[in-house]
């Protein structure tokens, strides 16, 4: 299969599932890893969606910093 028959096939597969109502799609927050640019430390933020760029306080070292 080619990747545009599978991709038609994923969406006639979600319609019919819709129609069925067997399936309910939400839509929510996004997560992003951000690494401190001060000490290094892995920082979970979340984000509404849309948004790019997110504020956030590393939990290590406490700085205030927005995500790239």
């Amino acid at each position: 299969m080619s990747k545009q028959s599978m991709r038609e096939e994923t969406e006639r597969l979600i319609r019919e599932a819709m129609e069925r109502k067997a399936l309910v799609i939400k839509e929510g927050k996004t997560r992003i890893e951000a690494t401190c640019g001060k000490c290094g430390a892995a920082n979970r933020v979340s984000a509404p969606r849309g948004i790019k760029r997110a504020t956030f306080v590393c939990k290590q070292c406490g700085l205030s910093q927005e995500t790239l």
